[in-house]
């Protein structure tokens, strides 16, 4: 065995015979190593005699689970009612121009990936931009450009 597999093994040996247990299994996984890679995947099949299919029926319903290492830079665009009426589709629209990809795509350089919530209770600050954690408010059109370049400059 090596440490990748018994890092898996560990995991799925604290979750083993518990109700729910599959979904807690990938929960872990995904701290661990950032998304849920095939062999890891096919290893907890293993493991739990949970069939690959079962396994990925779980991972494929919930938009939590990654099935492709995440970008270092993700770019939440709230669209939660204040954040909608005050131009987060504006702000969406301009990242998407500004990276030319597709919400949950990420660049090619694993950079950055965009992504839109539906709240970040940060209502009086509209819209809002969250990268990794970090909440920009009243962003707009003008301003997102630079908030990418800043990070951008940072890699």
């Amino acid at each position: 065995m090596n440490e990748y597999t018994d890092k898996i093994q560990e995991i799925a040996s604290r979750w083993q015979n518990k109700r729910g247990s599959l979904i807690m299994i990938l929960h872990d996984l995904q701290e661990e190593f950032g998304y849920i890679e095939r062999k890891a995947a096919l290893e907890v099949a293993r493991i739990t005699r949970i069939p690959l299919a079962k396994i990925y029926e779980v991972v494929t319903f919930y938009h939590y689970f990654k099935l492709s290492p995440p970008a270092k830079y993700v770019i939440s665009v709230c669209k939660g009612t204040a954040c909608y009426l005050k131009g987060a589709c504006r702000v969406a629209g301009e990242i998407k121009k500004i990276l030319g990809v597709e919400e949950g795509a990420p660049t090619p350089d694993g950079l950055f990936m965009l992504r839109t919530v539906r709240c970040l209770g940060c209502c009086g600050l509209a819209p809002v931009v969250d990268i990794n954690g970090r909440i920009f408010s009243r962003v707009d059109v003008k301003n997102i450009r630079d908030i990418i370049a800043e990070y951008r400059r940072k890699r």
